[in-house]
């Protein structure tokens, strides 16, 4: 497998916060008839509304361009990030320069009062990804709607990206926050406690205790309507966290499991004391490293919708959220 270095000249990533149509309109057509002309390729991941709205006074865009379905890249955030990582490294093996304009399609909770922000969970990748994104001259721009979202996240939205998109095009925005800085100062909500009552409460002392997890949990998914992939996708997430607790943190690991309306929700305890670095599980690891590392929070971070990790004194928490409407649309 070859692995694309990052190169970070040249890239652009920049945010395009709206408030109404006419600001869609007024910024996005004019950045959209100059990359037409700048790159070989630019890939728009809109909803319909947006596509409508860019086309109807100039239906010349509509083949000037390429579209994508939004449902094909915004799934599960983690791979959604990874799915936009692999494109942008792929065309620039290529040799070509591309623009991909997205419209995140993240507005919400994973489920109402689960306390996962999914919005607020994919500014993490936001801001991560102005390094691993970083293939060249090529660009990225990310359309948010300000009547969607909370303030806060639409402050947030501006401080991960390093432009902001104009009608004259890009320009840099002076707040902007490095991956790193971002992460730390933007720390996720508190972590809420769970319910009193779980599904399945375990204690795990070793490895060897992960096999009954396997046929527990399986079962429980299945009950839920979990199909088959989608529920090995929920063991192997929630085995590679409970392993990295037990090998990293310390035993023993306390794992949870309950579900809150369609979404199954998995929380792994373990007896840590170490601060987790602030882009854990953001970065894929490479293969060709002599060292294996940093495998199994990146894998649960594809696999699952949302991770919010909590360190403390004594005890790491990992939770992941498996709405069903996301693990199998």
């Amino acid at each position: 497998m070859v692995t694309t270095v990052p190169d970070t000249t040249g890239f652009i990533h920049a945010a395009l916060v709206v408030s109404d149509d006419a600001d869609l309109r007024a910024v996005l057509a004019p950045e959209l008839r100059r990359s037409a002309a700048a790159y070989d390729e630019v890939l728009l991941v809109v909803g319909d509304r947006t596509r409508a709205l860019l086309t109807e006074r100039d239906p010349g865009v509509a083949t000037a361009v390429s579209w994508a379905d939004p449902g094909a890249f915004y799934q599960r955030l983690g791979s959604a990030y990874d799915r936009f990582r692999r494109y942008l490294a792929d065309r620039h093996r290529a040799g070509q320069r591309v623009h991909v304009i997205a419209e995140p399609a993240v507005a919400g909770d994973v489920c109402p009062g689960s306390g996962a922000d999914r919005a607020a969970a994919y500014l993490a990748y936001e801001s991560v990804c102005n390094e691993t994104y970083a293939f060249g001259p090529s660009a990225v721009t990310c359309v948010w709607d300000s009547r969607r979202h909370r303030d806060s996240v639409i402050d947030s939205v501006r401080d991960a990206h390093p432009h902001v998109l104009t009608a004259s095009g890009p320009a840099p925005w002076p707040h902007y926050l490095p991956p790193e800085r971002y992460l730390a100062e933007r720390p996720e909500p508190p972590m809420p406690p769970p319910p009193a009552q779980v599904a399945h409460d375990i204690t795990l002392h070793d490895v060897a205790d992960l096999s009954a997890v396997r046929s527990v949990l399986g079962v429980w998914a299945g009950t839920h309507g979990f199909g088959t992939e989608a529920t090995e996708d929920i063991l192997v997430a929630v085995i590679e966290v409970a392993t990295n607790g037990l090998r990293h943190g310390g035993a023993p690991v306390r794992l949870r499991a309950w579900a809150h309306a369609d979404t199954l929700v998995a929380q792994c305890d373990d007896a840590g004391s170490g601060a987790i670095p602030a882009a854990a599980g953001y970065h894929r690891p490479d293969p060709l490293a002599s060292v294996a590392g940093g495998r199994g929070l990146w894998l649960a971070r594809q696999l699952a919708d949302v991770v919010t990790v909590s360190a403390r004194p004594g005890c790491t928490s990992v939770r992941l959220y498996f709405p069903r409407h996301i693990m199998q649309p």
